[in-house]
């Protein structure tokens, strides 16, 4: 398969899946739960399936976050609320988010109970190949939820750590610390440089040094602008090349036929999410990584 189909085909769905850092609903859930505050309620819930692990776990399972932030909320949070209340939280928020965006007609539909058993079929694909994926491991080990709409969610929760521990591999092959990866996205335009730092609390001054260090390695140009070198070019693309490589197995058990087929029936799923405010980003949210 070519990787690209992967990449496209969890980019589709990813909304799905996303929607579950944003949402008022986990809020709520998280907060009835015992967590306090929309940090503490972020790391808990997505770690929670490892169990209650240290913050070192969370550190190096999250990756590109100061440690300090992780920190502030882990393992605090395991002394307010169990993994397991967490967990259930989680799905109930993301339960009452997606019946909000699709409505009773679409939770009907043929057309999501087929999405959901493509994308389950990926993801059970995918946990055939645990091997040095803790974060995705973790919640592969979960039990599955019965309604179609929570599969689906399930399901491109599984596939967006899958990719995620794959993208975290390529990162380190490429010598680029937590820091400078983020610095190397901000490069690369798709997001803007300010969110990238402040939603992961690094400082101005953390932010320059990685921007230093990187220019050092003759991968961005000198001046105050965030610009790649061809050096630099090349090296993230190589990151996001072996990212899309390491997510093939998911989704070749698809072929290119499924994932088309899949990413026929996600695009109105995803636009729903979109549409319905989902993924309304506050001053105070804390963006997904």
């Amino acid at each position: 398969m070519d990787p690209v189909i992967a990449r496209k085909t969890w980019r589709t769905l990813e909304p799905i899946h996303g929607m579950i850092y944003f949402v008022p609903e986990a809020d709520e859930s998280y907060q009835s739960a015992g967590l306090q505050g929309n940090r503490m309620g972020y790391f808990a819930s997505r770690a929670a399936a490892m169990g209650p692990v240290p913050a070192e776990v969370v550190i190096a399972t999250f990756y590109n976050f100061n440690p300090a932030l992780v920190a502030a909320v882990i393992p605090q949070a395991w002394s307010l609320a169990e993994t397991g209340a967490i967990l259930t939280a989680r799905l109930a928020a993301a339960d009452r988010a997606l019946e909000r965006a699709f409505g009773v007609e679409v939770l009907k539909s043929a057309e999501l109970a087929d999405a959901a058993g493509l994308a389950r079929r990926a993801a059970e694909a995918a946990s055939e190949h645990l091997e040095g994926r803790p974060l995705f491991a973790a919640h592969a080990a979960l039990p599955w939820p019965d309604e179609p709409h929570l599969v689906l969610w399930h399901a491109q929760t599984l596939l967006r750590e899958f990719r995620g521990d794959g993208h975290i591999a390529a990162l380190l092959l490429a010598g680029l610390d937590p820091v400078e990866a983020l610095v190397t996205h901000a490069a690369g335009g798709e997001i803007g440089a300010d969110v990238l730092r402040i939603t992961r609390s690094w400082s101005p001054g953390d932010w320059s040094s990685a921007a230093d260090r990187l220019r050092g390695r003759g991968l961005l140009e000198d001046g105050e602008t965030l610009a790649f070198t061809e050096a630099g070019r090349v090296l993230r693309q190589q990151v996001e090349d072996r990212t899309d490589a390491a997510a093939v197995p998911a989704y070749a058990v698809l072929g290119a036929e499924g994932c088309e087929r899949l990413r026929q029936l996600g695009r109105p799923l995803s636009r729903a999410v979109v549409a319905g405010g989902l993924l309304a980003v506050g001053p105070d949210r804390l963006a997904d990584p």
